[in-house]
């Protein structure tokens, strides 16, 4: 417990100083404040800047950002429903806050974990989330993830997927973990992460059934996101199968199960977001410590380029 208080701490002060140190890094940004998240001025991109909640046009991504106060360690929107992962203090525990676009909180729920993945399905109803319990890399041996599920409408709240059932499976296996939710059209189903026996499959999860599947001739499938018409997934995929080694992004059209490798060549650490049905967009840290949202051709083509320079967490909000 000391060791990982000392972390936190470690962490809230780093954090501080890049922070501070955000207006002069982003001289070629101007930045505006913003007291809720603009949804009304065209095609817009949600994304956390130096972890605070922010806004740049579709049109000119790296242009100027609308920044509120908002704080957030991870982040997604979808239909005016925000999910934020809220950092995890000194002297108190994270929390998931899903707020509207006025930044007003409609529920919060506590977590113990450090914040890694969340999701918001289309239509703004469900929410998702990851966190590491133990260890902060999928890449090490031991780590243990927390996933959980929370249905807006109804306030139906899952704290972990190891509540469900897992089909064709008497018991579950106990080293199985989960991560990376990414929702269907109907707000049910679902897709995500299951790692047992050393595999990472494809799951294919039922929220009112309350069972899970795991799709076994999709092995290697890591933090999965739908595509908006729902055909393919986007994904990261393990270099020679060992995480080790980093990771690929790929895309997987559901229907003929091809697999297709992104021009994004460099160990992408993320969950993918789908910009449009044509475009795929994800974080990656730079050598100073800061992380730009690079996009990429979801079929294969082209190259990657810098979509928001200094961001983390993508999500097409209009």
């Amino acid at each position: 417990m000391t060791k990982r208080l000392l972390i936190t701490l470690t962490a809230a002060v780093l954090l501080g100083g890049v922070a501070a140190g955000y207006t002069a890094l982003s001289g070629a940004t101007p930045e505006n404040t913003a007291r809720s998240v603009p949804t009304g001025a065209g095609p817009r991109l949600m994304v956390l800047s130096n972890g605070k909640l922010s806004t740049v046009s579709r049109s000119d991504p790296a242009g100027s950002r609308e920044v509120t106060a908002q704080s957030c360690d991870r982040a997604y929107a979808a239909a005016g429903t925000i999910s934020c992962l809220r950092p995890v203090g000194a002297l108190k525990a994270g929390e998931l806050a899903v707020l509207d676009t006025g930044l007003r909180e409609v529920r919060t729920v506590p977590l113990t974990g450090f914040p890694n993945r969340t999701r918001v399905s289309a239509s703004g109803r469900m929410v998702a989330w990851t966190l590491f319990v133990d260890g902060h890399s999928y890449a090490a041996n031991g780590f243990s993830t927390s996933t959980g599920i929370l249905d807006t409408r109804t306030g139906a709240l899952v704290t972990s997927l190891e509540e469900f059932a897992v089909e064709g499976v008497p018991q579950r296996p106990v080293d199985t973990n989960y991560w990376g939710v990414t929702f269907t059209a109907d707000d049910n189903r679902f897709y995500a992460t299951m790692s047992t026996g050393g595999h990472r499959y494809l799951l294919e999860g039922d929220f009112a059934a309350r069972t899970v599947k795991p799709l076994t001739d999709l092995d290697d499938v890591e933090c999965p996101s739908l595509s908006p018409d729902g055909t393919r997934i986007a994904y990261k995929k393990a270099v020679d199968g060992d995480p080790q080694k980093g990771w690929r992004v790929s895309v997987l059209d559901l229907a003929s199960r091809k697999i297709t490798e992104l021009a994004e060549t460099r160990s992408v650490d993320d969950q993918p977001a789908w910009v449009d049905d044509r475009t795929v967009a994800y974080g990656i840290q730079r050598d100073d410590g800061l992380n730009d949202v690079w996009a990429v051709p979801a079929d294969g083509s082209g190259t990657p380029v810098v979509l928001v320079p200094e961001a983390s967490s993508p999500a097409s909000i209009s």
